[in-house]
């Protein structure tokens, strides 16, 4: 994988240096990766109009913050998803244990037949994206819950390969008690669409 792939990068910032980077990997990837960059937003409006782009098998969303070092996962994560996967991440020393639990909880949630993907890595298979009713662009809190708990739990699937990190920022600002409990607040409110259109702090 990786000659001819298609990266849609959705992009919000206003900050050069951002704008830059973006422009240099073009140019030094551009006979490997087809790479298009469009407007963004919030989270649920740039997956939402990237996803509109793709015409492959497979759709990955992909946290900015989220790094692949291990150049199999893709291929791996491919051949092993029913119709949306997820990974346990890696992050920043002394934060792992806090993964663990928030780990421990999706697949508590998938037992009690809730499918929760964190945002930061979601592999769909592009046509069960779409029966999903893809993202609302309108969400501004937890579209990544509310999406992938459209997907029938027994078609879920967190895989425990390694070498996909990602920053424990949102732990280190929120706490794990702040987080937990929005994850709880997220399942009471799985069929209540309205819930998912306010930010409850969680950009502040």
């Amino acid at each position: 994988m990786g000659y001819g792939m298609k990266v849609i990068i959705a992009d919000c910032s206003d900050d050069e240096e951002s704008l830059d980077i973006i422009k240099q990997i073009q140019i030094d990837f551009k006979y490997s990766l087809n790479i298009e960059v469009i407007p963004g937003g919030y989270p649920a409006y740039g997956r939402y109009m990237g996803a509109k782009l793709v015409t492959t098998p497979y759709v990955l969303f992909l946290d900015a913050d989220v790094f692949l070092y291990n150049n199999m996962v893709l291929y791996q994560m491919v051949h092993n998803t029913k119709q949306l996967s997820t990974v346990k991440f890696q992050t920043d020393h002394g934060y792992n244990w806090i993964y663990s639990v928030f780990t421990f909880i999706q697949r508590f949630m998938k037992l009690l037949g809730s499918s929760f993907a964190i945002g930061g890595f979601q592999l769909f298979k592009t046509e069960a994206y779409r029966y999903a009713g893809e993202y609302n662009p309108d969400q501004v809190f937890a579209e990544d819950y509310f999406i992938s708990n459209k997907i029938w739990a027994p078609l879920f699937t967190i895989h425990n390969i390694k070498g996909v990190y990602t920053s424990a920022r949102r732990f280190k600002n929120k706490g794990l008690l702040y987080m937990i409990t929005l994850m709880l607040k997220c399942w009471a409110n799985r069929n209540n669409p309205k819930f998912y259109l306010k930010s409850h702090n969680y950009w502040d």
